[in-house]
């Protein structure tokens, strides 16, 4: 690809960005949210048409007009958001558009059969009688890249392919990914987890405000320099926590349960700190926070904010209360994307700027606005369709919802999920910029030097319960995965080998 430029409106999204992929490698694409990446691979994968530029395949010059285009040229994207039927099976999602039949007539037998053949290629062992939706995202991920390796890709992309995956499902698809690289593959490998580029990168290129800064091989650079490049200043302070004195007791749980698992929890948040949830995947952190936010049942326990007990059983409820949530899936439990970033900013708070069924559209639009700019989202205006946003700008987007609650509380799961460095930043700003100003706030994440960077207490958590509290002086990321994993305890012999240490 080269001199490839696009516009959305106004907007310059690539201006003169190039890039080559070699057969044999994986080459990461990296850049902060909003930097081209997307754009640069719709444009690759026929979604868009580009302005200007030119696109080589083998040496010769080629058109993409549309995915199904791209596919026939071997090229296939596996997105974030997975494009994929959960309604239908295994086996009907891989032959979706290319059914084995005739005269109309389905040949199940066959597509059940091509299906296992499909699956076995990657070395997935996968029910192709199951409908899709039952299974794990990382398994509904080995479908669709098992569809693009049996349309003979020569290049594929993975975007942000361990977003939503466990440890275990993210070791998968690493040996996947080299296998697929060893057998001749090009793949282009997004993703804000340094990490996974070190270990799986052979080159990186890196995209800023839609324009090329550099392709290097991986063993030429660090990932402070990656990270530089991306962000176009040097990142000293990922992490802000400034000194910070907590207030009084905000939020009290008492026995809160759901009688499934999860409970019974105490917990205490006071004004002007942050409290972080660290366990692993599936130990009730998320239920915990949706339980106080009323967007799960509970089945005892009580609530109690800022001295007075409170009933909450809905999300209405805790929003009346000034409670905010960030959750986990944006996409899923938060965003309109078909609605425009104000009203998807407003959309809590509509109540505040109506009067006999008339919404102030001028108020709204004049908070929205303070709200939008104070946290820097990227746009051409306020009426975008925040579907259009990049996932940094899209959680910016959620955070002003809350903030225009002026919350008591602030519960964010998972704040940075698909987020890149230099937006996580711009996060943890708005994140101490509140508890500064008093804000209490919740925070869970499944990354731990981010937990312990900006909180001020983590709580290991387990098996539905807090099992460990740690001051952030205290905390280490060895001793609160020791709890986290139920190898520590408090009465185990290493629990006291760690105190006397």
């Amino acid at each position: 690809m080269s001199g490839v430029s696009k516009r959305f409106g106004g907007a310059i999204a690539l201006d003169d960005v190039h890039l080559d992929l070699m057969p044999g490698e994986v080459h990461a694409l990296m850049g902060e949210n909003g930097a081209g990446k997307s754009t640069l691979m719709k444009i690759l994968s026929g979604v868009y048409s580009p302005d200007s530029g030119n696109l080589e395949l083998d040496g010769v010059p080629v058109t993409v007009s549309n995915p199904r285009d791209a596919l026939s040229k071997g090229i296939a994207i596996i997105h974030q958001e997975l494009n994929t039927v959960p309604e239908m099976t295994v086996a009907e999602n891989l032959a979706l558009g290319n059914e084995p039949g005739r005269g109309g007539i389905l040949n199940r037998r066959r597509m059940n059969q091509d299906a296992k053949d499909k699956l076995s290629r990657i070395g997935a062992d996968i029910p192709v009688d199951l409908p899709l939706g039952r299974l794990s995202v990382g398994m509904q991920q080995m479908v669709e890249i098992a569809r693009a390796v049996a349309e003979n890709a020569k290049i594929l992309v993975l975007d942000e392919p361990t977003a939503s995956l466990s440890q275990a499902e993210s070791d998968r698809l690493f040996g996947l990914v080299e296998e697929m690289r060893d057998q001749g593959m090009a793949l282009v490998y997004i993703s804000h987890r340094m990490e996974e580029v070190w270990k799986l990168a052979d080159r990186i290129t890196v995209l800023r405000d839609g324009r090329w800064v550099s392709t290097t091989e991986r063993n030429e650079v660090t990932p402070e320099d990656i990270v530089n490049r991306m962000v176009g200043r040097d990142v000293e302070s990922l992490y802000i926590n400034e000194n910070r004195v907590p207030g009084d007791v905000v939020l009290s749980v008492r026995g809160l349960s759901d009688g499934a698992g999860i409970g019974p929890v105490d917990l205490d948040i006071r004004s002007g700190e942050v409290v972080g949830l660290v366990g692993l995947v599936g130990a009730g952190r998320t239920e915990i926070a949706r339980m106080i936010f009323g967007a799960d049942s509970k089945t005892s326990g009580s609530i109690t904010l800022n001295g007075k007990a409170i009933t909450v059983n809905s999300p209405g409820d805790a929003i009346k209360h000034r409670i905010g949530l960030l959750p986990e899936s944006r996409k899923e439990q938060a965003l309109f994307p078909e609605m425009s970033i104000r009203d998807n900013t407003a959309m809590s708070t509509f109540g505040k700027f109506s009067s006999v069924g008339v919404i102030n559209r001028p108020a709204v639009r004049k908070s929205v606005l303070k709200d939008v700019e104070a946290l820097r989202v990227r746009s051409t205006s306020i009426e975008q369709t925040v579907g259009g946003l990049s996932g940094g700008n899209q959680q910016k987007v959620i955070l002003a919802r809350c903030l225009m609650l002026d919350p008591e509380l602030l519960i964010l799961d998972e704040p940075t999920r698909g987020v890149d460095i230099g937006a996580k930043q711009e996060i943890y700003r708005i994140i101490n910029d509140l508890v500064v100003q008093g804000v209490a706030v919740l925070v869970i994440s499944s990354d731990l030097p981010e937990a312990l960077g900006i909180s001020d207490r983590i709580i290991a958590v387990r098996s539905g319960k807090l099992v460990k509290e740690f001051n952030r002086d205290e905390a280490t990321e060895n001793e609160v995965m020791l709890y986290a994993t139920g190898v520590a305890t408090d009465d185990s012999a290493e629990s006291r080998l760690l105190k006397e240490n």
